[in-house]
């Protein structure tokens, strides 16, 4: 019976087994390759401090890849509602509930924007990412001015300061922590809710899902608005992180938030993911700038083994679903 168990095990989560082997690997050859800094914690609390920032979209995002769509908009989203919230935060004088709700509001109206876009209107969601991509980092840039903002007045030391990005005892950054609850939550959704169970009916087969009474548009309509409620919900984390807005805050969050997805074993082509699995492709890809380096190589081979990793990962489901058909 337990041997039968054990294989039942194995053979349904084969795919989060294998990266967590991978990862297992990844941080024994940096242990291995870099003592000096893998046996100490500063390098572990550096990465539960800068993890989190594009984890959160990660994971929100592998809702909308399973759908068999993507969402290339997320970096400006959280640009856009980074800069709401300062806005909000130093005009109503550190209030911190008007402006996380107007933050997120817009956070979701932007993802709402994407989903009618590609379901009723029948724009492919590359295309229509990629426009809204530009649109909200425009309207940042007009809005702005090319100036920042600054919170630090009316952010540093409070309570709402301490509850997203202070430390717990002094060692466990709160965002992980953050990051870690909200990931046990969406993996619950993903796994047992009704919609959990309609992402994958529609990301596998589009038309036996309207039979079977599913309304599709609602269903992605749905996960790109929590894509843009959470992309807010990472800006305001990089807030409180930095007391500080740029312009061009957000920018550097698309390759690194997809290659998580990717390698974290969420099939582009939809209908098959996993929330673990983008959890330890967070843990992969976050580590790799620093493992990199740690390890004597020069920083410019991050991008290009990022892309090696997403190319694999892409082409491995390609030539699975070619096995399968």
């Amino acid at each position: 019976m337990n041997n039968f168990l054990n294989s039942y095990f194995i053979k349904t989560h084969r795919l989060e087994i294998s990266i967590t082997i991978i990862a297992v690997v990844l941080f024994l050859i940096y242990f291995l390759g870099a003592p000096h800094v893998f046996t100490r914690f500063p390098i572990y609390r550096a990465f539960m401090q800068s993890m989190p920032f594009f984890g959160i979209i990660a994971i929100s995002a592998t809702f909308v890849v399973t759908l068999g769509e993507i969402d290339l908009s997320f970096p400006s989203i959280v640009g856009i509602t980074s800069l709401t919230f300062g806005m909000v935060l130093t005009a109503t004088d550190g209030n911190f509930f008007i402006a996380f709700a107007l933050a997120t509001a817009l956070g979701m109206f932007a993802g709402l924007i994407n989903g009618l876009l590609v379901t009723k209107i029948g724009i492919p969601s590359i295309v229509a990412t990629i426009g809204t991509l530009f649109f909200w980092r425009g309207l940042v840039n007009v809005i702005s001015q090319g100036s920042g903002v600054a919170i630090v007045d009316v952010a540093d030391g409070t309570w709402h300061h301490t509850l997203f990005v202070e430390k717990l005892f002094n060692k466990i950054p709160a965002q992980f922590i953050w990051f870690i609850v909200l990931t046990g939550l969406m993996q619950w959704v993903y796994r047992y809710h009704k919609f959990g169970n309609h992402i994958h009916f529609v990301g596998d087969n589009k038309a036996s899902s309207q039979m079977m009474g599913i309304n599709v548009d609602n269903v992605k309509i749905i996960a790109f608005v929590q894509l843009g409620f959470f992309s807010a919900f990472a800006g305001i984390f990089t807030m409180y992180e930095m007391l500080y807005f740029w312009p061009t805050q957000g920018s550097g969050l698309m390759l690194t938030t997809l290659a998580a997805v990717f390698v974290g074993g969420t099939s582009v082509f939809g209908g098959k993911g996993t929330i673990f699995g983008t959890f330890i492709g967070v843990l992969i890809i976050g580590s790799l700038e620093s493992g990199i380096v740690a390890l004597g190589l020069s920083g410019f081979y991050v991008q290009f083994i990022n892309g090696l990793m997403i190319t694999s990962a892409v082409t491995i489901y390609a030539l699975i679903q070619r096995k399968k058909t």
